[in-house]
């Protein structure tokens, strides 16, 4: 796959499908939508494309505000990779571009930068100044330049549409099956394995510990039976999230055991898979009574991931993505 930073100097192959937008998370909605594009333009000898935006439009709309994301660039671009598409145009957003008109933008981005002869988006999809075009400025507008758009329903899912928002709502009250059942995977979070307190390690319950990225979205504090990804291989586990207060700490990590291996993790990078969640967090009067709950932790976390009937159990991964 191409990978064009701003408006490509040469245009693209004949007749490119387009479609346009973040697609942070790569849900179901974003799938459904890319695999339109590339289907298409596999039926009339096309060429497949996507265009996205850096950094997220929040971050010059709104500076200062906080934005968290649900996946990082490399996931993006290998769930592109594996649909099909054939070039990602990746737009720098600046005040400029968000200032053009619903009509300068279909001029100058899709009919002269691109050439787009056929475009999909989501029928609820908004464009130009102030969001101020719709589906139906854009199909005026494609007539005119001489593209065709094809408005494509919201998936739903629990009878509800599927989005980010939804996801991220989800997450961050821990109801991880209901965002995966969105995502169409089990949410994930990776990283470098770094030298802890080894508390774990004293109750018997050993731990990799990671920190958590801080413009990711991270499911509420608790216990969560997860899937981890070391060198390619999955591996039954369990993580908690938070500040572990009964020992009164501060930092928020994410604490990794991996279920019957006895592994050597500090510096190597690993991916963790969010299944069902176990518990909330919670204060415990002493050390016994938190390895008894522990235990039972542990006991919950195997019985749902012999139970976990989600498709794969995650066998590849491709650039830190599930395949």
């Amino acid at each position: 796959m191409k990978i064009s930073r701003g408006l490509p100097t040469v245009r693209p192959a004949p007749c490119p499908v387009l479609t346009i937008g973040n697609f942070d998370g790569q849900h179901l909605g974003h799938r459904a939508l890319v695999q339109a594009v590339v289907d298409c333009a596999r039926q009339i000898n096309g060429y497949p494309m996507v265009l996205s935006f850096a950094p997220h439009p929040v971050e010059v709309l709104r500076p200062g505000s906080v934005h968290k994301f649900l996946s990082d660039d490399h996931e993006k671009i290998a769930f592109f990779e594996r649909l099909g598409v054939g070039e990602l145009v990746i737009l720098p957003f600046t005040k400029e571009l968000a200032g053009l008109r619903p009509d300068e933008f279909v001029r100058q981005v899709l009919h002269d930068g691109l050439g787009i002869r056929k475009l999909f988006v989501g029928e609820n999809f908004v464009f130009g100044k102030e969001r101020s075009g719709g589906v139906k400025d854009l199909i005026a507008l494609g007539t005119q330049a001489d593209f065709s758009v094809e408005p494509m329903a919201p998936v739903i899912v629990g009878q509800k549409v599927v989005s980010s928002t939804r996801i991220r709502q989800c997450l961050t009250v821990g109801d991880v099956g209901q965002g995966a059942q969105c995502l169409g995977r089990p949410y994930m979070l990776e990283g470098i394995v770094i030298s802890g307190e080894k508390r774990g390690k004293q109750f018997g319950w050993p731990t990799a510990n990671l920190r958590l990225p801080g413009h990711r979205v991270l499911p509420a504090d608790g216990v969560y039976a997860t899937l981890t990804v070391l060198k390619g291989e999955c591996l039954d586990s369990i993580a908690y999230i938070g500040t572990r207060p009964t020992f009164s700490e501060e930092e928020r990590l994410l604490e990794v055991h991996m279920f019957d291996k006895t592994l050597q993790l500090y510096g190597e990078d690993i991916s963790v898979h969010f299944i069902e969640r176990v518990r909330g967090d919670m204060v415990f009067a002493n050390s016994q009574d938190l390895v008894s709950q522990m235990d039972q932790d542990g006991r919950r976390a195997r019985e749902i991931l012999r139970n976990y009937s989600g498709g794969p159990r995650i066998p590849a991964v491709v650039q830190g993505e599930s395949v």
